[in-house]
């Protein structure tokens, strides 16, 4: 990582941050910034938490500029801009971990872990995207849910266990992350993505057919894919 991708990074989170101080209710919500996490396969890194009698919400954060191109299947976004075009991993399957992560953690229901990526900059979605996509409306979305899923007691409990839990915030902790994350991609036995086993499988049809690739055991839940 860049120091320039490293900044714009930082200031994404802090929008997002600013953002959870601003407009919700720190009666209701409660924000823990940058959280890592101890997991199957090593360790996660959070943007945001926001926990709430209504869910968890785990939240991706993305300062980025020019148009996005993407959709839930596909392992890779393209990003382009004036004169130049790049991949970014899909954040979907970046916050499919995360959330698998929070629930086994917490040992709480997925369906009560509410997942949400949001772009931050001057960037403007090229393809339809789902509601958990975002570039503007943040908390409108996080306010929308309305359904209880807690007590008041268990979001005290939820909340203690994460702050108790997590990882110290040192550049330590960031360091262990980025190992972690490099082990974890480089492997032809787990899935990055969910920690389930990978499968050697072959392409069936198309130009590719008869190639070789390594997909997930837990497909279709997880689509994650890799070359051989």
């Amino acid at each position: 990582m860049t120091i320039h991708n490293f900044i714009k990074g930082w200031v994404g989170e802090a929008m997002g941050a600013a953002a959870h101080y601003l407009f919700l209710d720190k009666d209701v919500y409660t924000s823990l910034n940058n959280v890592t996490l101890q997991a199957r396969g090593g360790t996660t890194q959070i943007d945001h938490v926001i926990i709430s009698k209504y869910g968890i919400f785990v939240v991706e954060a993305k300062n980025i500029d020019g148009w996005i191109f993407g959709d839930e299947k596909s392992p890779q976004w393209s990003i382009v801009k004036v004169g130049r075009k790049y991949r970014i991993q899909n954040p979907l399957h970046q916050n499919f971990r995360h959330t698998k992560a929070i629930s086994e953690f917490l040992n709480i229901d997925q369906d009560k872990i509410h997942p949400l990526v949001m772009f931050w900059g001057k960037c403007e979605f090229k393809t339809k995207m789902p509601p958990n996509v975002l570039r503007d409306g943040y908390t409108n979305y996080i306010k929308s849910f309305v359904q209880a899923q807690f007590s008041d007691k268990q979001v005290l409990e939820i909340i203690e266990v994460l702050k108790t839990g997590r990882l110290p915030n040192t550049w330590a902790t960031s360091k262990q992350h980025l190992v972690s994350l490099k082990e974890r991609y480089s492997s032809k036995i787990t899935c990055p993505k969910c920690d389930e086993p990978l499968i050697l499988r072959t392409v069936k049809s198309g130009e590719r057919a008869g190639s070789s690739f390594y997909g997930c055991s837990a497909y279709p839940r997880c689509k994650f894919t890799k070359s051989q």
